[in-house]
């Protein structure tokens, strides 16, 4: 009978602590699966001993969300990825999705970092890292891309972090966005159209977590006078979330979904540089010159 005991699918976990704020990340896939300010969550946890639900908490990189059949152009040479979405058939958040990253920690900031190398559908090398550093108030999150090859690469980058409001019912929370325009999608969640924000989707108002299923890239994000975009999640009794997202980070993905572990109704906030099918559509793509370097921010902070 073994006595070994058994390998966390996310790897090490890493804790990180300051003041009255703590965090969790996971090794694998660099992922923020838990935060919390004096003792109520801004993130939502899951279960330990299980892969991360539904991406939750990964980086995304060197692409977020979806490319169509896995197959883009570069210079007149046909890439293809694999199809690591076998519903639609698609390659799906990027190549390190389920990597284990080298860890660099203090008490209160760690760095995980991780090579991409050259392969099929993918011929270029990167260096990759993410810094998680807490603050006062939650959490700031930056990550960096290098070129380390010898030919220019195409990058983007994103995150899938589901939020909380500590105890509040998830129900009963309301998620506020900034996006002006939102991209109609297939029925293999890839975009065919974007169009101006209307009654439906329109979320600078307010929406309730409980009003159904989301999952929608909002663009032309509204940012205010410090250049940040917002979006935030309010509980009745005006507890709220907000996560903030950097210059660069042009998107932000919303997916609300009632199959999160432990929680009636959950919410990915996805910053991103680029929506889905960037390789293909070039929109939100950089061209990173060899030995260049990418760095974009984003944060979660509690604000009420």
């Amino acid at each position: 009978m073994s006595t070994h005991a058994p390998v966390d699918p996310t790897g090490q976990q890493i804790r990180l602590s300051r003041g009255a704020v703590t965090a969790r990340i996971a090794q694998v896939g660099a992922a923020l699966r838990g935060l919390t300010v004096d003792g109520a969550d801004l993130v939502a946890g899951y279960p330990d001993g299980v892969k991360a639900p539904g991406a939750s908490g990964i980086v995304l990189v060197p692409w977020p969300n979806r490319v169509r059949d896995g197959r883009w152009n570069h210079d007149g040479a046909e890439q293809q990825l694999p199809i690591s979405e076998p519903k639609f058939r698609n390659a799906s958040h990027g190549l390190l999705r389920f990597t284990p990253y080298d860890i660099e920690q203090t008490d209160a900031a760690a760095t995980l970092r991780a090579r991409i190398f050259p392969q099929n559908g993918y011929p270029f090398a990167l260096d990759t890292a993410v810094t998680y550093a807490l603050t006062d108030d939650g959490i700031r999150v930056t990550h960096s891309i290098r070129n380390i090859g010898a030919d220019p690469a195409p990058v983007a980058v994103g995150a899938h972090p589901y939020l909380a409001v500590g105890d509040a019912d998830p129900a009963e929370v309301t998620v506020t966005g900034t996006g002006t325009t939102w991209l109609e999608t297939d029925e293999r969640m890839l975009p065919i159209a974007e169009h101006p924000v209307g009654e439906a989707t329109d979320l600078r108002a307010g929406r309730a977590l409980g009003a159904g299923f989301m999952d929608r890239c909002y663009a032309n994000l509204t940012r205010d006078a410090d250049g940040l975009a917002r979006t935030t999640l309010t509980a009745p009794d005006g507890r709220a979330t907000t996560l903030w997202q950097g210059e660069g980070l042009d998107y932000t993905h919303i997916f609300i979904t009632d199959g999160y572990p432990g929680r009636s109704h959950a919410v990915a906030i996805e910053p991103m540089s680029a929506p889905a099918d960037a390789l293909n559509s070039g929109r939100g793509l950089r061209s990173l010159a060899p030995g260049e370097e990418l760095t974009f921010e984003w944060g979660v902070v509690r604000t009420a």
